[in-house]
C-alpha cells in the first residue's frame, strides 16, 4: 500500500539533535517502538546454531566443523562473497519441518524486537534447484506463519523471489509452480547477485505475475546503478524498492520517488557488512527521509550481518534520533501491503506509543 500523506513518508527528517539524546533511552525507545519489517530473507535467518542442528538431523553436510568456524567465515567484502556462503548453509534446509523451524525461529525473534506485521522473502529456486519440492517450503513457511499469528499475534505475507543470476525461464517455472498457492503469496520479488542482472531481464516475468494478481518488488540499487531502479520502476512496475541506497545518485530519480511515495526498505548493517557503505555515521538514510522518500529500516539476512531489526534501529539512532526513527517505524507500517484497515490499526498503536512516550 501506499501513500501521498506526507506524514507517513519521510518529510519529518531525522533530529539534528541525535547525539544529545541518552543512549540507554534511545535504546529503550527502540525496543518498545511498534514496527514492520519489510526486507528479511528467511533463509538469511539461518543462525549457526540451527544450522548444525539441521545438518544433525538430516544428516547433511555442510563446510563448517563448528558454530565458530561458521561465524568466522561471515567476513564479507561484497554481495557475491556473502551469496557463497548464504547458499552453502541452505544446504541443510530439507523437509517441511525445517522450514517451519528457521521461520518460527525468525518470527520469535521478531516479537521480541516489537515487530508486529513483517513481509518475508523466501527463495524457492535456492531449494527445488537441489531437488526439494516447491510444496514443503512453502507449507513449511506457511505453518510457521499460522502458529506464529496464534501465539504472538504477529502478522506475515511472504514474498516469492526470484534469483536474478538464473535466467528468465527458471523465473516462470517457479512462478508456475507456485500457481496452487497465489492465495498465500503476496508479491514477487528480485534478488541475489545485482551487477550485470538488471531488472530488464525479468520484464516478462513480472508481468506476468501483475496478471496473476501479485505485487511486485525488487532489489535495485545496492551495488547496481541508480538505472536499476528506474528499470525496476518503469519496466517491473514494482510496489516497492528493496535497497535504492544509489537512488541518491540522481536528483531526478529522488524526485520521482518522492513524489509517488515510493516505499524503500533500506538495511544498514547489511549495508555496511557488504561494503555499500564504509562508515555507518556516513549512511544516506536521514537525507532518505530528509529527502522525503518513504525509507524504512530493516534487517536483510540477519544471521549473517550480526543484527536484527532493532539492532539495525540502534545502528542508525545516532543519526536519526527519536522523530527520525518514529517516522521509519510509521513508513513501514504505511509501505507495507497490509490492507488499509490493518495499517490503520498500526499506526493507531504507533500513535499511542508516541503519545505516551511523550
Amino acid at each position: 500500500m501506499q501513500s501521498t500523506d506526507s506524514n507517513s513518508t519521510g518529510q519529518a527528517g531525522p533530529s539534528d539533535q541525535a547525539s544529545s539524546f541518552d543512549r540507554a533511552g534511545l535504546d529503550d525507545f527502540i525496543a518498545g517502538l511498534p514496527k514492520a519489517e519489510l526486507h528479511v530473507h528467511i533463509e538469511g535467518t539461518l543462525e549457526p546454531e540451527l544450522m548444525f542442528e539441521l545438518a544433525r538431523r538430516n544428516r547433511a553436510p555442510i563446510p563448517f566443523a563448528s558454530v565458530a568456524d561458521v561465524r568466522n567465515a561471515y567476513s564479507f567484502t561484497n554481495l557475491q562473497d556473502f551469496l557463497d556462503i548464504y547458499y552453502q548453509g541452505a544446504q541443510v534446509l530439507q523437509v517441511e519441518e525445517d522450514f517451519r523451524d528457521l521461520a518460527l525461529a525468525y518470527f520469535a525473534r521478531a516479537v521480541q524486537d516489537n515487530v508486529r506485521h513483517t513481509e518475508i522473502f523466501f527463495d524457492p529456486q535456492t531449494h527445488t534447484d537441489r531437488g526439494v519440492p516447491f510444496r514443503v517450503v512453502i507449507e513449511g513457511l506457511l505453518a510457521a506463519g499460522k502458529e506464529a499469528k496464534t501465539r504472538w499475534g504477529l502478522s506475515s505475507k511472504l514474498i516469492l523471489c526470484f534469483l536474478r543470476h538464473l535466467d528468465e525461464a527458471a523465473a516462470f517455472a517457479v512462478l508456475s509452480s507456485a500457481e496452487p498457492w497465489l492465495d498465500r503469496i503476496e508479491a514477487v520479488g528480485l534478488d541475489s547477485s545485482e551487477v550485470g542482472h538488471p531488472p530488464s531481464k525479468f520484464e516478462r516475468v513480472f508481468a506476468r505475475a501483475a496478471d496473476m494478481g501479485l505485487r511486485r518488488v525488487a532489489h535495485a540499487g545496492e551495488e547496481g546503478p541508480p538505472e536499476y531502479v528506474e528499470e525496476a520502476l518503469d519496466l517491473l512496475r514494482v510496489d516497492r524498492i528493496d535497497h535504492g541506497n544509489r537512488a541518491l545518485e540522481s536528483e531526478t530519480l529522488v524526485a520521482r520517488l518522492a513524489s509517488t511515495a515510493m516505499t524503500l526498505t533500506v538495511c544498514p548493517l547489511s549495508n555496511l557488512k557488504l561494503c555499500v557503505v564504509k562508515d555507518l555515521a556516513k549512511h544516506p538514510i536521514p537525507r532518505m527521509l530528509r529527502s522525503g522518500l518513504c525509507a524504512t529500516i530493516n534487517s536483510d539476512d540477519p544471521a549473517y550481518f550480526g543484527g536484527y531489526i532493532n539492532d539495525n534501529y540502534r545502528a542508525v539512532a545516532p543519526l536519526l534520533g527519536r522523530e527520525g526513527l518514529a517516522t521509519a517505524a510509521r513508513n513501514s507500517f504505511v509501505g507495507s501491503f497490509l490492507d488499509a484497515d490493518a495499517t490503520a490499526v498500526q499506526l493507531a498503536g504507533l500513535d499511542r506509543y508516541l503519545e505516551g512516550r511523550g
